[in-house]
């Protein structure tokens, strides 16, 4: 473990020396290429890459000047998980102690003596090396995860050195999670284990894959529905003029679902899905970050206007009964979330899939499974709920502006 703690003072003070050069773009640069480095191995729950990683953020968050907030007076919050009962393939883990993983949330805090408490959080785990039964590649390798999510990490630390420059009538409780990859488990823990009152929390805002900001400027920004002053608030602290995509669920596949599920209003910030997720591909050198100091102009501007508002009511979104459709069999695609009109459309397929099987590729825009059409994410889980292991069903689909149909085996 010396060894270890030899090797994080090196690289921060590394970091320290990057960081002075004039632009925040700069740290940002800095942060995501020593997380996504080959070195960190890709940062796997339970394993040692973990615990460094952690270790790295909570010396960014003494750097910054944030107070601990995990347990015993320290920036760290670990606990134990025993993974066995979890349905995801969880055999490339690291185990401790015969059925459980370690797990580390890393936690720091600006005290303004404010009334309400403002909760800006990312997930830093991801894949690990090797193969992973949630890679969409079957080729091994270091799975670095720049975008996914070295990229908010990095986003939520600039935003702290900003935040703790500013007076504010509310204080800031920084989160970065871990297995969140595996099963949101590190913030499914914060909720029921918090290290402040939840019940003076304001907002929690979620950073996950914020690094990929296409050409058209389009950003979703999920959770809009969980207040009514979200979508005006949004728009006007538009400062960077980027093409905004709404989505109303308060609850989806990352950590703000944990805290909409306790009551509480929540944003989540993601510029899409592209053919390097979850894949060995998703290196430093493909991160737009232009794009990630855009989104942090307007995030910064957001919270900054937050100082108008009294409080912020919090309202459940119509898609909260759908959360917990059960599929039966899986595809073996990754969909674009951005998209929204009409259809589901794939952004990446998984190597020796049914859907690679049947000839299916990015791009393509599913309109049918068998008898079931298809609009929207929604549709397709529930059709993938009434189909039956072993089924063979037609796809419809659009390809190039052409429709297209294929057989695809479950």
């Amino acid at each position: 473990m010396k060894k270890h703690f030899l090797f994080i003072l090196i690289l921060i003070y590394s970091l320290q020396i990057y960081g002075q050069r004039p632009a925040d773009e700069a740290q940002i640069k800095a942060d995501i290429t020593f997380l996504a480095s080959d070195a960190m191995k890709g940062r796997l729950t339970g394993s040692v890459y973990q615990d460094i990683a952690a270790e790295f953020i909570a010396s960014r968050f003494q750097q910054i000047g944030l107070k601990p907030k995990g347990d015993k007076n320290s920036y760290m919050q670990t606990f134990y998980y025993a993974p066995s009962a979890d349905p995801h393939n969880t055999s490339n883990l690291h185990i401790h102690d015969g059925d459980s993983v370690k797990i580390i949330n890393v936690a720091g805090y600006i005290d303004n003596g404010g009334k309400s408490t403002i909760i800006i959080g990312a997930h830093y785990d991801h894949l690990g090396e090797g193969t992973s039964s949630f890679s969409l590649s079957t080729e091994g390798g270091i799975h670095n995860g720049a975008d996914d999510n070295a990229s908010g990490v990095s986003l939520m630390m600039q935003l702290a050195k900003s935040l703790s420059k500013v007076k504010s009538k509310y204080n800031y409780l920084f989160l970065a999670f871990s297995g969140e990859e595996f099963g949101l488990w590190g913030s499914n823990y914060f909720v029921k284990h918090p290290t402040i009152d939840l019940n003076n929390a304001a907002v929690m805002i979620n950073l996950d894959m914020v690094g990929r900001l296409k050409d058209d400027n389009t950003l979703l920004v999920g959770g809009v529905g969980t207040s009514p002053i979200w979508k005006e608030l949004l728009e006007k602290s538009n400062v960077s003029q980027l093409k905004l995509t709404f989505d109303e669920s308060g609850s989806g596949p990352s950590d703000h679902t944990s805290f909409y599920f306790k009551d509480m209003p929540v944003l989540f910030y993601f510029t899409g899905q592209h053919s390097d997720y979850h894949k060995p591909s998703d290196d430093t050198e493909k991160i737009n970050f232009d794009g990630v100091m855009k989104i942090y102009e307007n995030i910064f501007s957001l919270v900054r206007s937050l100082e108008t508002i009294d409080s912020i009511p919090f309202t459940k979104t119509k898609e909260e009964k759908q959360e917990r459709v059960t599929m039966k069999v899986t595809l073996g695609i990754m969909p674009d979330y951005m998209y929204n009109e009409g259809g589901l459309r794939i952004d990446g397929v998984k190597e020796d899939r049914p859907a690679a099987h049947a000839g299916l590729k990015s791009g393509d825009i599913i309109l049918g499974l068998g008898t079931f059409s298809i609009t929207d994410i929604q549709t397709y889980m529930h059709a993938l709920n009434k189909i039956e292991p072993g089924q063979k069903v037609q796809v419809k689909f659009k390809r190039d502006g052409k429709i297209m149909t294929s057989d695809v085996q479950f």
